[in-house]
């Protein structure tokens, strides 16, 4: 590879100096840092080269540009996996393999989540859980936003910050794929059950029924969706 390949561009080297001014700084998610104009002084850069590095790291939640009021720390500065928001819609099989992906990481997860679940954790899950219980009579936006929270909880739960921002990342990227799964599965109470007791094993600590029953939720889901999709 040659050295003009390997040579990082401007637009990298800034948005490295502009990281590791929010981590020298001690600068957290909501923390303003200064202007574009100061910062493009700062780096000694024009501040359209400036702007460039910002959309960068704003792509990727590390920092957010409110118009008319400044830059911000992103409240994804430190995120591991980061979702791709240009993604087209999943079709037919792909759903499957959506489910197939979620079935290999989140059983696992509802076990150390029945291990490892903080009180703050589980107040989480009843509450999400709450929410949805209260929209099952046709009201599927909010229910499925309630039902991606719990799965996101639980996965956050687990203890392991890197797999659960793998399932935020897929809930959030295919979050139009997951309310045509909920209106295909057309169970609603059904699917509120299965969270219901899901909880209720982590809630007891039972690490294998945790598993097993989410397990069991994800492959009932699939099941479905595959015999309507034929």
């Amino acid at each position: 590879m040659s050295k003009d390949v390997a040579r990082p561009s401007l637009s990298d080297a800034l948005t490295e100096r502009v990281l590791e001014l929010i981590r020298s700084g001690g600068l957290r998610p909501g923390d303003r840092l200064p202007s574009a104009r100061e910062l493009s002084e700062r780096f000694a850069v024009t501040t359209p080269t400036l702007r460039e590095a910002l959309r960068r790291l704003e792509a990727t939640g590390a920092v957010q540009m409110r118009h008319g009021s400044g830059i911000y720390v992103g409240a994804d500065l430190e995120r591991v996996v980061i979702p791709n928001p240009n993604v087209r819609p999943l079709q037919g099989d792909q759903l499957l393999q959506l489910l197939d992906a979620r079935l290999l990481i989140e059983p696992p997860l509802a076990a150390m989540a029945a291990r490892r679940a903080e009180p703050g954790d589980l107040e989480r899950l009843r509450t999400v859980l709450d929410q949805a219980g209260r929209h099952l009579e046709g009201e599927d936006a909010e229910l499925d936003a309630a039902n991606m929270s719990f799965h996101r909880a639980a996965a956050h739960a687990s203890g392991n910050a890197v797999l659960g921002e793998v399932i935020d990342s897929l809930l959030s990227v295919h979050g139009a794929e997951q309310r045509e799964i909920l209106r295909i599965f057309d169970d609603r109470r059904r699917d509120h059950e299965d969270h219901r007791a899901i909880l209720g094993a982590i809630e007891a600590g039972d690490a294998g029924r945790a598993e097993e029953l989410m397990r069991a939720h994800l492959r009932d889901v699939t099941k479905v969706i595959a015999s309507r999709l034929a």
